[in-house]
C-alpha cells in the first residue's frame, strides 16, 4: 500500500471520496484510489500525491500556499515563467513565516510550452491584470475534468474564468493572507493569517469539494470549504476595497491615517463598500464589518494594503478589479458612492502618470 497521510475529515466515507473523484471524471483515479483507502476512527487517509496540483506563478501568493503543499508532500508544480524558474532552480524557494520557515532545495516547474497535458486541480494564483495571459499559459494544463481554484480578488475573473473554461470547471474561491517577494525572491510571509477558502458557487457540498479539501488540508496553513464561498468573496471585497481605498487615497498607513483623525473617513468607505455588496444580495455580516473596522481604527497600525505597496514601487495595479469593478456593480446613481469614486481617480491618475513617465522613459 502507498504511504497514506490523516486528513482528518469525521464523517467522509471511503466510498464518498471515490466517488468524488468519478464526479470528476475520473474513474481510473477513483478505482485506484478506493483500492487503497483506509478509515482508521474516524479520520480519511489517502495516498500522498494523488492528486496533481499547478500553481499559477510562484509568487508572494502561489509561493506561499503551493510551497506549503510542497512541503507536505503534495504532487505540486509551479506554472512560472522563466526567470522565476531559473531563479527556484538555482536558489530553490524560501519562505519566511511566523507559522515557521519552509526551504525546498528542488522545485518542480514547468513553462507554458512544456506542460504536457491536464492537472486535476489549478490553483490560480496571479494578479489579476494578469489574468488573461495566464488563462493562455494554462490552457494546455486544463482537461475536460480539470477543477479551478481561483484566488484572486475582487469577482470580475469569475466571468472572464467560465467564458474560457466552462462554469462547471471553476470553483469560488479567495485566500487570507499577507505575503511579498523580497529582492532574492524570498517569499516573505508578513502577518498571522493564511487561509484557503473555497466551495462550489452554487453552495452544494459537491464530492469534488470534498475531495480537494482532503487534498490540500494538513499542510500547515487553514483551510476552509465554504457552502456560501460567494458570500465570503464579497466579504473579503469589501475588506480590501476599504483597505486599499484608505491607505491609497492617504498614501499612509492605517495608524497615521487614524492619527491625523481619518477614521470616520475609513468608516464612510467601508459603509460604501458595504452598500454595494447589500445590493448585490451579499450584505456582509455583522461579524465580519466589525472585523474588519477593527482591522483599519486601530492606532498605531502599520497595516497597509499591497495596492499601495505596489504604488510605492510604481507598479501595476489591481485598480479596475478592486475598486471600478465594484463601483459598476452598484446600483444607485452616477453621484453615489462618492468616496470610491475620488479613489477611482486617484488610481487612474496614478496609472496616466505611470503611463506616461514609461513611455518618455522608452
Amino acid at each position: 500500500m502507498p504511504r497514506v497521510r490523516n486528513a482528518t475529515m469525521p464523517g467522509v466515507s471511503k466510498t464518498a471520496i471515490a466517488a468524488s473523484w468519478t464526479h470528476a471524471g475520473l474513474a481510473a483515479r477513483a478505482r485506484r484510489f478506493g483500492a487503497s483507502v483506509e478509515v482508521r476512527g474516524a479520520g480519511l487517509f489517502f495516498p500522498r500525491g494523488e492528486m496533481r496540483i499547478l500553481v499559477v506563478g510562484a509568487g508572494g501568493v502561489g509561493g506561499y500556499f503551493g510551497g506549503r503543499l510542497l512541503a507536505a508532500g503534495r504532487d505540486v508544480t509551479f506554472l512560472v515563467r522563466p526567470a522565476r524558474a531559473e531563479r527556484l532552480a538555482n536558489a530553490g524557494l524560501q519562505i519566511r513565516s511566523p507559522y515557521g520557515d519552509v526551504s525546498i532545495a528542488t522545485v518542480p516547474t514547468v513553462l507554458d510550452q512544456a506542460i504536457a497535458g491536464p492537472y486535476d486541480l489549478v490553483l490560480l494564483s496571479c494578479k489579476a491584470y494578469d489574468l488573461d495571459s495566464a488563462m493562455s499559459a494554462v490552457a494546455p494544463a486544463v482537461g475536460p475534468d480539470t477543477i479551478i481554484l481561483p484566488l484572486l480578488n475582487g469577482l470580475r475573473h469569475l466571468d472572464q474564468l467560465d467564458a474560457r473554461f466552462g462554469a462547471a470547471q471553476v470553483l469560488g474561491g479567495e485566500c487570507k493572507i499577507s505575503a511579498v517577494l523580497d529582492e532574492n525572491g524570498c517569499v516573505l510571509h508578513l502577518n498571522r493569517v493564511h487561509q484557503i477558502t473555497f466551495g462550489e458557487r452554487s453552495g452544494v457540498r459537491s464530492d469534488r469539494s470534498v475531495a480537494i479539501e482532503a487534498a490540500i488540508s494538513q499542510s500547515d496553513f487553514d483551510v476552509n470549504r465554504s457552502d456560501t464561498v460567494l458570500q465570503e468573496m464579497w466579504e473579503k471585497w469589501v475588506l480590501i476595497a476599504t483597505g486599499a481605498g484608505a491607505t491609497c487615497l492617504m498614501r499612509s498607513t492605517i495608524g497615521d491615517i487614524v492619527s491625523a483623525g481619518g477614521t470616520g473617513m475609513i468608516e464612510a468607505l467601508l459603509d460604501e463598500c458595504a452598500t454595494i455588496a447589500d445590493e448585490n444580495g451579499h450584505r456582509p455580516s455583522e461579524k465580519s464589518r466589525q472585523w474588519i473596522h477593527s482591522i483599519f481604527t486601530t492606532p498605531g497600525s502599520s497595516l497597509t494594503a499591497s495596492m499601495f505597496r505596489d504604488i510605492e514601487a510604481n507598479g501595476r495595479i489591481e485598480g479596475d478589479q478592486i475598486i471600478s469593478d465594484l463601483i459598476a456593480r452598484g446600483t444607485q446613481n452616477a453621484g453615489a458612492y462618492p468616496l470610491l469614486r475620488t479613489v477611482q481617480t486617484h488610481l487612474r491618475s496614478y496609472e496616466a502618470r505611470r503611463a506616461r513617465e514609461t513611455a518618455l522613459a522608452t
